[in-house]
C-alpha cells in the first residue's frame, strides 16, 4: 500500500508522490513568541513530529522546516506592557517553547528560522508582487490585491463575494477591497522597525512564511502543515502570495490538524481552561501526553481531560510492564511449528505480522490511532504468554517472541517518539513525579514499607494496617507478594 496524504486543499486523501525521488520538503507553521506554549501546540508540534519521524523510516530524506513568528503586534504589545524591547520577549519565548520541545521528545527540524532574520526576503517579494500589479502601497502600508488572484479561496472553499458580505473582514478605507491584507506594516511610534521601499515598517504576518519556506524549501515543495485554525486566512494568503510571486504551486499536500478541546470545551483564556505546557508536564510524563496526543487520528479533535490522560497512562505503563517482563522473564530457544504450543505460535505469528500492519496504518494518512490499536492488541496477546510464566515454573517465555516482540516496540516507539526510556527507569521515574504531586517523598514510602514488613514479622498487626491505611489517604497502593512488597499511586 502506497502513502496516502489526506489533502486540505483537494478534500481527499491522494497518493504521496515527493518532488524529487526519495525525498521530501516540509513546513509547519510554528509559534509566535509573546508567551509560553499551551497543548494546542503541543498537538501540531508532536503531529508533525511524527510524520517526519514516520517519512525518515521508510527512507526519505526529509528536510523539515518550522519557523518561530518574532515580530508581531502581541509581541510588540506585550514588551509594551513590560517595558521591555520586542526581541527581550521574543528571545525569552523561543527558549521557553524550545525547553517545552526536547521535554516532549519533539526533534528538532532542519531549519527553524526567525521572521525577523529573513526580512530581505520579504521585502524581495514584496516588492515583486507590487511590480506584476498584485499589491500596492498606500502611505507605507502595502496591501495584497486580492481581486488580482482569481483563486483566492481554493484552500479553505470560501467564495470572496460571501467574504465581502462583512465576515471576517477589516475595515480600512484605504484598501481598495475590505479582503486585501496587509504584506507590509508601517511602524508607528516606538514600534520596532527595518528600512525598505516604502520607509520604515515591519513585516505582515502571512508573508514571514511564505518568504521562510521557499527561502529553505524552493518555490514549489511538498507538504505544508499547522493546526486547522490556520486554513484560513494564514495558508489562504500564503498560496495567494507565493503563487502570484512565482508563477507556480507553492506547496501539493497541505495537512491540518485538529483542536484540543479542554473537558469537551474549546480552550480558551477567558474560560479559564487554558492549559501551558509546561502546566501539564508537572502532572504527567512527556510520553503519556504524546499518547495521549497520538490516541485520535491527527485530523479530529482531541478531548484533554484528567481522564483521557489517565487512560493515556495506563496503556503507556502496560506497554512498559511488558517490555520489563520481555527483558527478565526466564527465556528458552523453542524450536518454531512442533516445539511452540498453539498459544505461543499465534503470538509469534501476530508479532511478525505487526510491522506490516504498523505500516498499513500510518500508511492511510498517517493513521497513529490505528496503528496503536494493533500495539495494544499485541500486548494483550503477549501479556497471556507472559502471566503464564510467571504462574507456571516449568514455562519459559520463547526468545524468538521476545527478541521480536521488542524490535516491533522499539520500531513503533522510534516513530511515535515513545518508550524511549529503560523500562525500570521509566516506572522509577513515574514514582519520584507521583511522589512530587502525592506529598510523600519515595525515600518516605520505602520506609514506611520497611516498618510495615518489621511490624508484621512482630505481628503487630494493629501498626501494619496503620501504615497501610496512612498510605492510602496520600493515594499509595501497596500490593504484597512472596517476592515482597510492591507500591504505585493510585490512578486519577
Amino acid at each position: 500500500m502506497a502513502l496516502k496524504i489526506y489533502n486540505t486543499m483537494t478534500r481527499k486523501k491522494e497518493v504521496f508522490v515527493p518532488l524529487c525521488e526519495g525525498k521530501v520538503g516540509m513546513y509547519a507553521c510554528g509559534v509566535t513568541v509573546y508567551d509560553f506554549s499551551h497543548i494546542g501546540h503541543a498537538r501540531a508540534m508532536v503531529v508533525f513530529d511524527v510524520i517526519q519521524r514516520y517519512l525518515k523510516s521508510i527512507g526519505y530524506d526529509v528536510t523539515f522546516v518550522r519557523n518561530y513568528t518574532d515580530i508581531d503586534d502581541k509581541i510588540i504589545n506585550r514588551a509594551n506592557e513590560q517595558g521591555v524591547a520586542f526581541n527581550e520577549i521574543s528571545e525569552r519565548f523561543i527558549k521557553e517553547f524550545d525547553d517545552d520541545m526536547r521535554a516532549l521528545g519533539v526533534e528538532m527540524p532542519t531549519h527553524t528560522p526567525r521572521a525577523t532574520h529573513h526580512i530581505p526576503e520579504m521585502i524581495t517579494m514584496v516588492q515583486a508582487l507590487i511590480k506584476k500589479g498584485k499589491a500596492y502601497e498606500v502611505d507605507g502600508d502595502v496591501y495584497f490585491s486580492v481581486g488580482a488572484f482569481p483563486e483566492y479561496g481554493k484552500l479553505s472553499g470560501k467564495n470572496p463575494d460571501d467574504l465581502l458580505s462583512g465576515a471576517r473582514v477589516d475595515v480600512d478605507e484605504r484598501k481598495r477591497s475590505p479582503l486585501d491584507f496587509a504584506l507590509w506594516k508601517k511602524s508607528k511610534e516606538g514600534e520596532p522597525y527595518w528600512d525598505c521601499p516604502w520607509g520604515r515598517g515591519r513585516p505582515g504576518w502571512h508573508i514571514e512564511c511564505s518568504a521562510m519556506s521557499q527561502k529553505y524549501l524552493g518555490e514549489t515543495f511538498d507538504i505544508h502543515g499547522g493546526g486547522m485554525d490556520l486554513v484560513f486566512p494564514h495558508h489562504e494568503n500564503e498560496i495567494a502570495q507565493a503563487e502570484c510571486t512565482t508563477g507556480k504551486p507553492f506547496a501539493r499536500y497541505w495537512m491540518h490538524n485538529g483542536f484540543v478541546n479542554i473537558n469537551h470545551e474549546k480552550m480558551s483564556k477567558s474560560l479559564k481552561n487554558f492549559l501551558t505546557i509546561r502546566d501539564v508536564l508537572q502532572n504527567y510524563h512527556p510520553e503519556v501526553v504524546r499518547l495521549f496526543l497520538l490516541s485520535n487520528h491527527y485530523r479530529s479533535p482531541v478531548d484533554f481531560s484528567d481522564q483521557n490522560l489517565t487512560e493515556a497512562k495506563i496503556g503507556l505503563e502496560r506497554f512498559y510492564a511488558l517490555l520489563l517482563d520481555l527483558r527478565t522473564i526466564k527465556k528458552a530457544a523453542k524450536a518454531e511449528g512442533g516445539g511452540l504450543e498453539a498459544a505461543e505460535q499465534a503470538a509469534l505469528d501476530e508479532v511478525r505480522g505487526l510491522p506490516g500492519k504498523f505500516t498499513e496504518a500510518m500508511d492511510d494518512d498517517f493513521n497513529t490511532a490505528a496503528a496503536l490499536g494493533h500495539l495494544y492488541s499485541l500486548t494483550r496477546t503477549l501479556n497471556g504468554i507472559v502471566d503464564r510464566c510467571k504462574k507456571d515454573a516449568g514455562f519459559t517465555l520463547d526468545e524468538a517472541i521476545a527478541r521480536d516482540a521488542q524490535k516491533v516496540f522499539a520500531h513503533a516507539g522510534k516513530v511515535f517518539g515513545l518508550l524511549e526510556n529503560p523500562p525500570a527507569a521509566y516506572f522509577e521515574n513515574l514514582k519520584n513525579m507521583g511522589s512530587a504531586s502525592h506529598g510523600i517523598s519515595k525515600q518516605e514510602i520505602e520506609g514506611l514499607i520497611a516498618e510495615r514488613l518489621l511490624a508484621r514479622k512482630e505481628k503487630n498487626w494493629a501498626r501494619s494496617d496503620e501504615i497501610r491505611n496512612s498510605l492510602a489517604e496520600k493515594g499509595v497502593i501497596l500490593k504484597d507478594s512472596p517476592q515482597g512488597t510492591e507500591w504505585s499511586f493510585k490512578q486519577n
